[in-house]
Formats: structure tokens, C-alpha cells, sequence
């Protein structure tokens, strides 16, 4: 019985262990490869260069200003959109829930039934400067001195991208919360009541401790997101990445570097430098998590 059931165990696991390795860990290994390499996209010419591509990216300007700007993107907008999502998510789904709370998360969802194109050509006519609604909308209630030009000036381009973000992003974590603290028993919010605890304390004392785990989930897949930002980028962003690099991000430089320079080694550095940032970001977080559990 014993061997049967470990035969049984190794012909259920062994495909599957085998499609994982081809699939995820054998592209992995050779963009690995690849990244020590000053391949140019053609096949056979790839001469092995080592660490050099990745001490290029530290004197590259281009690439340093995608990175701060990526920065910029990983505190914002998950602070940004977690923020938000609670204080929906808590308004419908608290101790006094708003009347017609799922119509409300059916609204705060409808972003996500868009692709990011979509949504990113949405919002590039909203922000045209002379026929779009933001401005057409600030004009027409007397706010002429507010109308701006959001993607082609350098200090509101990024701001602009990011608001998409998360416009974009806040109705799926707006849902995801509501489960979480649909999840939490009554009883604990109206002992929160007698206790004479108003809305504030009760989302502090009460729903915030018990959605942590959510909140840590959408942090860590907020930030990858902020990492990337390159569909978003490319459609709205003059040049794109401008004007004047302040809308560049990793994702866009590592496209450019690849598909307009030929440079694919050095483009797979950028891709592994930006894994292993995403990497790191999540082992943070996770991190974070589990000694807060056991402090």
C-alpha cells in the first residue's frame, strides 16, 4: 500500500513539476543568462560579458530617473489607493452600512471590466488640455486659472499618471476589503457601540487589526504594479516617457532599450533588476506581516 500510494503521489506531482520547470524556471534561467550577455536579439550572437550590463545601469541617467520615478509610484500609489479602498469599503460594509452598498461596489468596480489601454486612452482625452472634460469642466465652472496641460508639464505629468493608477485599481480593493470585513463578526462591532466608540475608533480598534492580512496583499500586488506603470505610460506620456524623462519608468525603458536600440542583454538586465526589486518588495512585506503577528 505504502509504495503504491508514493507511486501514485509521484505520477500526480512529476508532470506538473516538469511543466513548472519548462515553463516558469527555464524562461527565468535564460533571461538570467541573458542579462550577462550583449545579445542584440539576433540569434547566436550573444557573447557572454558578465556583471557588465548591470554596473552600466548605475550610470544611466535615463534609467536612474525610471527608478526614481518608480519610487515615487511604490509609496504613493499604494498609500494612495489602500487609503482610499479602506475608507469606502469601511463606509459601506461597517457598523452603519450606507444604503445600497452593493450598487455602490458594482460602480467602484467597473474600471476593472477595462483594459489598462483602454482606460489609458479614456483618460488621455480627459486630460486634453483644450477639448478634454478636466479642463472643459474647470472652465465651465469659472476655474479657467486651474486648466492645465497635466501630461506636458513636467510637475503634474507623473501626479496625472498615478491618479489613473489609481482610479484604476481602487474598485477591485474597494470589493476585496468589504469581504474582508463582511467577514468580521457583528458582535464585535456593536461592542464597539456600547462602548461609545464613533466611526474612527471602531475602523482603528476594530476593522483594521482584523483586515490586516488584506491590506497586506493588496500592498504587495499595488507595488508591483507601481514597479511596472508601463501600459499606462506608453499610451498617455508625451514622447512617452516625458516630457523631459519625468513620466520614465523601468518598464518603458527596458521596451525602448530592447525594441528601438537592439540592445536585448542589456534590456533583460533591467527586466532581472526590476524582478528582484518586485522580489524584494514582497519579502518585505510578507516579512513585515509575520513579526507583527508574533511581536
Amino acid at each position: 500500500m505504502r509504495h503504491g500510494r508514493w507511486r501514485f503521489l509521484l505520477a500526480a506531482l512529476v508532470p506538473a513539476l516538469v511543466l513548472h520547470v519548462v515553463l516558469v524556471f527555464s524562461p527565468y534561467a535564460q533571461a538570467f543568462y541573458l542579462s550577462l550577455t550583449d545579445w542584440t536579439g539576433v540569434a547566436g550572437e550573444a557573447n557572454f560579458v558578465g556583471v557588465d550590463n548591470f554596473v552600466r545601469l548605475g550610470d544611466d541617467s535615463l534609467f536612474l530617473d525610471a527608478v526614481r520615478n518608480n519610487a515615487v509610484m511604490l509609496v504613493v500609489v499604494p498609500i494612495a489607493t489602500i487609503g482610499l479602498a479602506l475608507f469606502l469599503a469601511s463606509m459601506l460594509n461597517g457598523r452603519r452600512p450606507l444604503p445600497g452598498a452593493s450598487a455602490y461596489q458594482i460602480v467602484y468596480f467597473f474600471p476593472q471590466m477595462l483594459s489598462l489601454v483602454i482606460i489609458a486612452v479614456l483618460w488621455g482625452f480627459v486630460y486634453n488640455p483644450n477639448t478634454g472634460l478636466l479642463n472643459s469642466g474647470l472652465r465651465a465652472i469659472g476655474l479657467d486659472g486651474l486648466a492645465r496641460s497635466w501630461l506636458a508639464e513636467p510637475s503634474l505629468a507623473l501626479p496625472s499618471v498615478m491618479a489613473v493608477v489609481v482610479w484604476s485599481s481602487v474598485g477591485f480593493y474597494v470589493v476585496l476589503f468589504s469581504a474582508a470585513i463582511g467577514a468580521i463578526p457583528k458582535e464585535l462591532f456593536e461592542a464597539a457601540v456600547l462602548d461609545g466608540a464613533g466611526r474612527w475608533a471602531t475602523f482603528r480598534r476594530v476593522t483594521l487589526p482584523l483586515v490586516a492580512e488584506s491590506v497586506q496583499v493588496a500592498f504587495v500586488y499595488l507595488g508591483i504594479a507601481a514597479l511596472d506603470g508601463f501600459v499606462l505610460v506608453q499610451v498617455m506620456s508625451v514622447g512617452p516617457g516625458g516630457p523631459d524623462g519625468t513620466t520614465e519608468v523601468v518598464g518603458l525603458s527596458l521596451y525602448r532599450t530592447a525594441f528601438t536600440y537592439g540592445k536585448f542583454g542589456y534590456a533583460t538586465a533591467m527586466g532581472v533588476a526590476l524582478f528582484f526589486a518586485a522580489l524584494t518588495l514582497a519579502v518585505l512585506a510578507l516579512r513585515w506581516r509575520r513579526d507583527e503577528v508574533t511581536a
